[in-house]
C-alpha cells in the first residue's frame, strides 16, 4: 500500500514574480464594437482583471487559509493525488468525497469542508457531519499528471475508490459538479458495493 504523506502549499516568490511579470507583458486586443457583452468579456473589464490580479491579490493569504486545512498526497497507480483529508468529531459522521470540475479546483470547497465537518459549530445538528475528503483531479492543483492516456472519468472514479478505501471508509458519499459530476456519476455506477448514494450538481 502506498503511503499517505502530508503536504503543504508552498509556492516560491520566483513563480509569483513570474507571474506579476507575464501579466505586466500582456498584449492586449482592439477594444470590442458594442458596449456590452454580446462579443464576450469586455477588453476594459479584462484590463481591470490582471491589474488586480497584478497588483492587489494576496496569494500569501490564500496560501496560508489552504494550508489551515489538512492536505495530503498519495500515490495511486502512478500518479500522486493531493487531496484535503477532513475528519469529523462527530460520532457517526459519514465519509463522503467532493469532486470538482474545470476549470476548477478543491479551493471551490474551501467555504464548506468545515461545516459539513462539524455543522454543530455553524448552526447545524451532529447527525449531518460528515468525513469531507476534497481531491485534486489528475493534473490539476498539485495532483500530478498521468504519463499515459486512460485517465478519463471511468478511470478516476476507480481511483476515487480506491482513496476512500485507503483512508479506511468502507462505505461512502460522493458529490460532484461539472466534471465533478460525471466522475461521480461513475462512482455510483462502478463502486455500488462501496458507494451509497451520489449528489450532483452541474
Amino acid at each position: 500500500m502506498s503511503e499517505i504523506r502530508e503536504f503543504q502549499i508552498e509556492v516560491t516568490d520566483e513563480v509569483l514574480d513570474d507571474l506579476k511579470q507575464r501579466l505586466s507583458m500582456t498584449r492586449w486586443p482592439n477594444k470590442e464594437t458594442p458596449e456590452d457583452w454580446s462579443q464576450g468579456i469586455p477588453l476594459a473589464y479584462m484590463k481591470e482583471l490582471c491589474d488586480y490580479w497584478q497588483h492587489e491579490y494576496d496569494w500569501r493569504v490564500r496560501e496560508e487559509r489552504l494550508n489551515q486545512l489538512p492536505q495530503f498526497i498519495t500515490e495511486i497507480d502512478g500518479v500522486d493525488i493531493h487531496f484535503i483529508h477532513f475528519p469529523s468529531a462527530h460520532e457517526n459522521a459519514r465519509p463522503l468525497i467532493i469532486t470538482h470540475g474545470w476549470p476548477g479546483s478543491v479551493v471551490e470547497f474551501h467555504k464548506v469542508i468545515e461545516p459539513l465537518a462539524d455543522p454543530t459549530a455553524h448552526g447545524g445538528n451532529a447527525e449531518d457531519a460528515f468525513h469531507v475528503v476534497v481531491p485534486s483531479l489528475p493534473g490539476y492543483g498539485f495532483s500530478g499528471k498521468p504519463k499515459i492516456t486512460g485517465w478519463g472519468i471511468e478511470k478516476i472514479a476507480d481511483v476515487w475508490g480506491v482513496l476512500m478505501a485507503r483512508l479506511g471508509y468502507d462505505h461512502y458519499f460522493a458529490q460532484g459538479g461539472d466534471w465533478g459530476a460525471m466522475v461521480t456519476t461513475h462512482i455510483g455506477l462502478q463502486d455500488k458495493e462501496h458507494c451509497d448514494a451520489i449528489h450532483l450538481n452541474m
